[in-house]
């Protein structure tokens, strides 16, 4: 792996020292958010992620190399450049195999942060199951790196966007340990409530770190979800953000918008007719990240 991943000084130190270390995913740079939110985040991300006394290591892959910690130039060149792939396992090696540019999902940011020893991982909601599936088959590949890569991902469910109650079956029957932080209702990014249920559930930083621990000794191969809900009063009522996305799924079946584009048209057509939906996107990113660092502190 030495020819593909380039760990930054400082993550590597991290490591070496056993200190804490939380991977942060470049998707929600390239992909995820206009210009300069996008940047703005990223660097408060890293800030929020210091402040609780861990290290930031924000991954992309840049000319080829899977780059582990970027420097603030990398990530403003994520947030500015176009054409930067969006990659999952699928086309990870594609991009490294030919020198590309590529901001990665979550199931890819598992994948290179499991390669560089690192437990913890906070992003803004995972990847699942898509409405009208029956018809698409389209089903994130994030479900099944959770089901296979030992890294315990902090997020605010998985997108408001996709069918939460099939997602919750399919993570079940990957055998995925999916835990509420301080919730027995799974949370859907932007809300606080799915009207879906979470059977397991952890009140401290503490719990969560001794379930991941025990799934690991146990020799149970995966990763685990910890579900953090957005903040009370930073959270978008399900019943209002039901009727933008519908909006949104019918003007994306109107211009026939399919496979990996589909979320990021998703998102940016939400924050054009709800721009407080970027505020929550943030918000809820940076609660998880902080979550995220308190946890990787225990573990």
């Amino acid at each position: 792996m030495k020819n593909f991943l380039e760990i930054s000084e400082e993550v590597k130190d991290a490591l070496n020292s056993s200190m804490p270390v939380v991977a942060l995913e470049s998707t929600i740079i390239s992909h995820g958010m206009p210009y300069p939110q996008n940047l703005e985040t990223a660097l408060s991300l890293e800030k929020s992620v210091r402040k609780q006394g861990a290290v930031p290591a924000t991954i992309a892959i840049i000319g080829g190399k899977i780059k582990v910690g970027l420097e603030p130039s990398e990530i403003e060149y994520m947030a500015k450049a176009s054409g930067i792939l969006k990659l999952s396992r699928m086309d990870l090696p594609y991009a490294v195999s030919k020198g590309l540019d590529g901001a990665t999902t979550v199931a890819a940011t598992m994948i290179c942060a499991h390669l560089a020893g690192i437990k913890v991982f906070a992003t803004g909601g995972v990847g699942g199951v898509h409405r009208e599936v029956e018809k698409t088959f389209d089903i994130s590949a994030d479900l099944f790196e959770l089901s296979k890569t030992p890294v315990l991902v902090v997020s605010a469910g998985v997108k408001s966007i996709l069918d939460i109650p099939k997602t919750l079956e399919v993570l079940e029957t990957l055998g995925v340990t999916v835990a509420g932080y301080r919730t027995d209702e799974f949370p859907s990014f932007y809300s606080r409530s799915s009207g879906s249920k979470v059977y397991m559930r952890v009140d401290t930083p503490e719990e969560a770190a001794a379930l991941f621990k025990a799934r690991r000794e146990m020799g149970i191969d995966g990763g685990m979800l910890l579900a953090n809900p957005i903040s009370e009063k930073d959270e978008i009522k399900r019943e209002i953000m039901d009727d933008v996305i519908e909006e949104a799924l019918a003007l994306a079946r109107k211009k026939e918008i399919k496979g990996k584009d589909v979320t990021p048209f998703l998102l940016s057509e939400i924050v054009k007719s709800f721009p407080q939906a970027l505020d929550a996107n943030i918000s809820l990113v940076r609660s998880n990240a902080i979550l995220a660092a308190e946890v990787a502190k225990k573990l």
